[in-house]
């Protein structure tokens, strides 16, 4: 018979809190913060109290010598931990966290106690809200019922009950009967497959990985971070810590990678981690590299795996330098891309982010043509969806074209060559006004023109504010700042006969004004509108509008299809002469 890695042991619910109590069961620094919701929770115990199967928990023996391990709960343990849990943490975090009403850490670094309401007339068990904490017959907190004698529960809850409504005798047997069976859920039988302590951490890791590519549906980011965090826990930490910082406003005077344009998770992190280290884009390759594969001959070694992990903590201090960092928010910036609404494709930022580290760290690229090569890379890509459509397949071939790449020269070129093939003639005149045909809202040749008019100094319609100014985080309040506008007001519509969202809603017939202008406006046509807010402005001033928002003369009394049809190519006109601005050319 085949030696196997594990042995199956049975457990009872309240061996197990036990020995999670003791600390002899500990959870090991692979897995995340607790991400059930409440409902789920409230499922698990649905489903314990009527006897249903809930699954197995997986442990790896092991002795607390040598793996840093993190124990349930935050009172101080009796035991350094001798099991470790590799799969079923969320199960038994719930269970632990309930039981013992112990607060359990959620994926925004804040504490919560898990609330589970019960009521014994029918078995049913509720996430607290308005209604069941009116009711009285529910009891709001399962945790108390664990934490004192059930004769006292059945006491409490017949005396507050009773003094709600008469309770017959029957009646008060029933629900004897059923606290008694939540109670006794601490008898719940549970099978563990323990994984051997001869079990290497890369062997728990692949394991750990095995089990959960067919249940959780992680993809190979989580396997990464699972390597990570068994080889090389403080910089799984390092991404994390800055992911939530960049969404937190730091202290004042306090360097921090906060910023509202690019609020990236650890696995964007880790994707420019990897591009930067390795060149490469799919993650699955990464995966086997890291795990000191040799993807020429297939085989695997300590020496190979230690040696591509120091390739990866080299290329992880770029990434989360925070002067890389902002440097490259303002790279962003200065492509016309002001607002996190606005990026049509997180991927083109993760992409673009290693293209500026390459060509600062690798290639010695001169700050301020880096930064301009970055930018019109970054324009074109959210322009044209290059990151939307298969992004790892087309995010592996850019970066292979670099691995030959020597030169800072030869970088800004290989970068130009690309942008050329892509922004043709043909692109400008007939793609892009083809993918103006459309009413979707986060269209990226739409953003292209909002970004387009940035670059251009454009004011937003009928203003003095400059769209770029209105556009930034800073400027938003309740109410934004900028809204977007139907050129043709979709009552008026109605009232031609043109109804329905992909008609109304087309591109071409936004455009964007201040909030107060747009309220104004209302559902007037626009052959009243326009006279009445053209006053403010000299004849050249409305000249120089039109041409910002690509709006065709005399397009107020034209009719609403001619009017699409004509706006199209001057918007597809606006976008082209932004890009322009950004190579330097006059428009």
């Amino acid at each position: 018979m085949m030696d196997t890695l594990f042995k199956e042991v049975h457990y009872t619910l309240g061996n197990l809190i036990g020995d999670i109590g003791l600390g002899r069961i500990g959870l090991p620094d692979i897995q995340r913060p607790f991400v059930w919701s409440n409902a789920k929770v409230r499922d698990l115990f649905d489903s314990m109290y009527r006897g249903y199967p809930v699954g197995y928990f997986l442990f790896w023996q092991t002795g607390a010598e040598g793996v840093d391990t993190k124990v349930i709960g935050d009172d101080n343990k009796q035991k350094a931990p001798s099991l470790l849990i590799v799969d079923g943490q969320q199960r038994l975090t719930s269970l632990y966290a309930v039981i013992h009403r112990e607060a359990v850490l959620r994926e925004n670094f804040e504490r919560e106690h898990i609330r589970i309401a019960f009521r014994p007339q029918d078995g049913k068990f509720e996430v607290p809200d308005a209604t069941t904490e009116r009711d009285p017959e529910f009891i709001l907190d399962v945790s108390g019922l664990f934490a004192k004698p059930t004769h006292k529960t059945i006491g409490d809850y017949l005396k507050r009950l009773t003094a709600a409504r008469p309770v017959s005798e029957e009646e008060e047997e029933r629900v004897a009967e059923a606290i008694g069976r939540l109670s006794g859920l601490t008898t719940f039988p549970f099978i563990a497959l323990e994984l051997s302590q001869t079990c290497t951490e890369e062997q728990v890791a692949d394991v750990f990985v095995r089990i959960n590519s067919e249940g959780k549906k992680l993809n190979q980011s989580d396997f990464i971070l699972t390597l990570m965090s068994v080889f090389w826990d403080e910089g799984r930490s390092q991404l994390e810590a800055f992911c939530r910082d960049a969404r937190r406003p730091a202290p004042v005077g306090r360097a921090s990678p906060f910023n509202q344009i690019f609020q990236p998770d650890p696995d964007h992190l880790l994707r420019v981690d990897v591009g930067v280290a390795f060149r490469r884009a799919r993650l699955e390759h990464v995966y086997s590299i890291l795990r000191g594969k040799d993807l020429a001959t297939g085989q695997f070694s300590q020496q190979q795996r230690d040696s591509q992990f120091s390739l990866l903590r080299q290329a992880q201090v770029r990434v989360l330098d925070l002067t890389y960092w902002a440097d490259f928010l303002n790279v962003v910036r200065s492509a016309g891309y002001r607002n996190e609404r606005h990026i049509s494709s997180i991927n083109a930022l993760v992409f673009a982010y290693q293209l500026y580290l390459l060509g600062r760290t690798e290639f010695k690229v001169e700050g301020f043509a880096l930064k301009n090569a970055v930018a019109r890379w970054l324009f074109m890509s959210l322009l044209t969806g290059r990151y939307t459509s298969s992004p790892e397949s087309r995010m592996e071939m850019d970066l292979a074209a670099l691995r030959e790449v020597t030169s800072g020269e030869q970088f800004l070129d290989r970068l130009s060559q690309v942008e050329v093939a892509t922004l043709t003639d043909d692109y400008w005149t007939k793609t892009l006004p083809m993918d103006l045909a459309t009413a979707a809202g986060r269209s990226p040749a739409l953003f292209g023109f909002y970004a387009a008019q940035t670059l251009l100094g454009a004011r937003a319609l009928f203003s003095k504010n400059p769209v770029s100014d209105l556009l930034d985080p800073p400027a938003q309040g309740q109410k934004k700042s900028l809204e977007r506008h139907h050129l043709f007001p979709k009552k008026y519509l109605k009232t031609i006969g043109i109804e329905g969202v992909r008609e109304t809603n087309q591109i071409a017939n936004y455009t964007l004004v201040e909030w107060d202008d747009n309220i104004a406006i209302s559902d007037d046509a626009p052959d009243k509108y326009w006279p009445v807010y053209a006053k403010r402005f000299s004849d050249e001033e409305l000249d120089q509008m039109r041409r910002w928002h690509a709006l065709p003369q005399g397009w107020q009394h034209m009719g609403y299809q001619a009017f699409l049809d004509a706006r199209r190519p001057l918007i597809a006109g606006v976008i082209h002469a932004g890009y322009q601005r950004l190579c330097g050319q006059a428009d």
